[in-house]
C-alpha cells in the first residue's frame, strides 16, 4: 500500500528529479569555489553540511508547495527489516558480482569514470561513506520512493508510477553502468516500498546495499 496524500504529474516527478541533480550539482559548485579555498581540511565537511541543508530546503519546499509529508518510521516492522536486509543482500550477488561486470565489459567508457568515481571516495573515505551509505539512501529514498513513487500512484496508478519513479531514480547516476543497476534496485525497491508502506525499509535496503559495495569496492585490492 502507497502512503500519502500529495499527488503529481509526471512533469512534476521530472522536476522533483532535476531538482535533485541540480542540488548536487550547486553543492559541488559551493564545495569548489568557495569551501576549498578557505580550508582543504575541513572542506568535505564542509561540504557534507551544504548537501543537508539544501535538502533540507527542498523537502521542506515540496512539503509547502506539494503537500508532501512523509513519516520515515511509520509502518516499521520486523519482516520489512528483515526484507531490507535481504534485498541488499540480492542487489549485492545480483549486480556487483553478476550483473555490473557484464554492464562493464559492455561499457567499457562508464567504467573507466566510475574506477575515477571510486579514487576519488577513497581519498575522502569518512565523508564519503556519510554522503554515499548514509545522505544519499535517505535523501534518494524520500525522493523517489516517497514523493515520486507515492505522489504518481495516487494519479497514474502504481504500475505506471513504479516504472517511472525506478527510470528517474536511475537516470540520476549519470553512468551506463550504474544506471542499469539503479534501474533494477529502484524496481526492487518500488516493490519493497509498495508492498511495506514504509521509507524507513527502503532506506535501510539502500543503505545497506551502498555500505556493502562500499567496503567490497572501495577497499578492494586490484
Amino acid at each position: 500500500m502507497i502512503y500519502g496524500n500529495h499527488e503529481i504529474s509526471i512533469k512534476m516527478a521530472v522536476l522533483g528529479g532535476a531538482t535533485y541533480f541540480l542540488i548536487l550539482l550547486i553543492a559541488t559548485a559551493i564545495d569548489i569555489v568557495v569551501w576549498r579555498k578557505l580550508t582543504t581540511e575541513f572542506s568535505n565537511w564542509l561540504n557534507i553540511i551544504t548537501m543537508i541543508a539544501l535538502n533540507i530546503v527542498f523537502f521542506r519546499t515540496l512539503a509547502n508547495r506539494r503537500g508532501f509529508k512523509v513519516s520515515i518510521f511509520r509502518n516499521v516492522s520486523f519482516n520489512g527489516i528483515i526484507l531490507a536486509v535481504g534485498c541488499a543482500v540480492l542487489f549485492y550477488f545480483l549486480l556487483d558480482t553478476f550483473l555490473d561486470p557484464i554492464f562493464e565489459s559492455i561499457f567499457p567508457k562508464s567504467e573507466a569514470n566510475f574506477q575515477e568515481q571510486l579514487d576519488s571516495l577513497r581519498a575522502a573515505p569518512m565523508t564519503s561513506f556519510l554522503r554515499v551509505c548514509f545522505i544519499a539512501p535517505i535523501v534518494e529514498e524520500i525522493l523517489m520512493r516517497g514523493y515520486v513513487l507515492g505522489g504518481l500512484s495516487n494519479k497514474y496508478g502504481i504500475i505506471l508510477a513504479l516504472l517511472i519513479s525506478s527510470i528517474l531514480f536511475a537516470l540520476l547516476h549519470f553512468n551506463m553502468v550504474q544506471t542499469l543497476s539503479a534501474l533494477i534496485c529502484g524496481l526492487i525497491l518500488g516493490i519493497l516500498y509498495i508492498y511495506t508502506g514504509s521509507i524507513f525499509t527502503c532506506i535501510l535496503a539502500h543503505a545497506l546495499y551502498n555500505t556493502i559495495s562500499y567496503f567490497t569496492t572501495i577497499y578492494s585490492i586490484y
